[in-house]
């Protein structure tokens, strides 16, 4: 089962509103029965669906796991490990791979691949369908990826990344060419009001989100960039560069429906990912190789610019 703690630093706004806000992989009528069944609480007690959360007060939500959940299967696939040991597994996730079995994709997932190499040994905290699982990136996200092999770990990595004390680097090509060498985006990040499979820093009740980038190089209408993740909201990379005229080439969501390059998705790299490693209590730091279609790229742009 897992258990959010969420504050509502807006005006007040009906519970179940308010939490799809939070929780975007569950849809409104889910939520509802969430709370019809007793497992969303504001301050800790029960409320009903149409109670509206005041400004300032907090909403505690358990999600239970489903009653009848499809088989996952571990499935012999290629893993590119760049680090393990006794507690954890670093992978560099390919594109087009998704991290968890979900509607829609229940194999040919990161954890299925996992499951394989690992076995039993991987933490329960996030259920059956996320096993090891500490964080995400999305499917057409490539590079670095943590996953647990056991609870200790597990439970010692997520309170780093609730802290935000962990190392997150990456790398993407933007439109246009930024104006400073490098600069910081302050913008909270929801549920797009509109949209809802869209992120927005324009949502009412958007959760704080901070991504510092600095420029690597410029190609006049592209800059290759790195961007360091303060916190990990939802597609916070995207909507961050997005929200300041800079969307991630190839990122047909929130950037130009046209890309002038054949691309599959988002040019977003997890290339650096540091943690305190949770046995030996040392700093460790992994650098997850830019992809063949990345660097490929880079040099198309470079002849581009040296032709110009």
């Amino acid at each position: 089962m897992e258990e959010f703690e969420f504050q509502n630093t807006g005006s007040p706004e009906r519970i179940d509103k308010f939490l799809t806000s939070f929780l975007p992989d569950l849809s409104r009528s889910h939520i509802q029965k969430l709370v019809k069944d007793g497992y969303v609480t504001v301050n800790g007690n029960t409320v009903k669906p149409n109670y509206k959360v005041g400004t300032d007060e907090s909403v505690q939500t358990k999600i239970p796991e489903p009653e009848t959940l499809p088989e996952i299967i571990p499935e012999d696939l290629p893993l590119d490990i760049l680090y393990e040991d006794a507690d954890i597994l670093v992978v560099n996730k390919p594109k087009g791979m998704v991290v968890h079995p979900a509607p829609g994709h229940y194999s040919g997932t990161l954890v299925n691949a996992v499951m394989f190499h690992c076995r039993e040994n991987l933490s329960g905290i996030n259920g059956v369908l996320r096993p090891g699982i500490v964080h995400r990136i999305d499917m057409d996200t490539t590079g670095s990826l943590l996953i647990c092999k056991n609870d200790r770990a597990h439970n010692f990595l997520a309170g780093q990344l609730k802290e935000h004390s962990i190392t997150r680097k990456y790398h993407a090509i933007v439109h246009g060419n930024l104006k400073e060498d490098t600069g910081t985006i302050n913008a909270p990040i929801g549920r797009h009001p509109a949209d809802r499979k869209k992120m927005s820093v324009h949502a009412p009740n958007g959760r704080r989100a901070v991504t510092h980038y600095r420029v690597l190089e410029r190609f006049g209408n592209y800059t290759y960039v790195e961007c360091t993740l303060e916190t990990g909201r939802t597609h916070q990379i995207r909507v961050h560069m997005a929200s300041i005229g800079h969307p991630i080439l190839g990122d047909s969501v929130y950037g130009p429906a046209k890309c002038p390059f054949r691309l599959q998705g988002q040019t977003l790299h997890a290339k650096i990912l540091g943690i305190v490693h949770p046995t030996t209590g040392e700093y460790m730091e992994f650098d997850a190789p830019l992809p063949d279609y990345f660097q490929k790229l880079l040099q198309k742009l470079h002849e581009i610019r040296y032709n110009m």
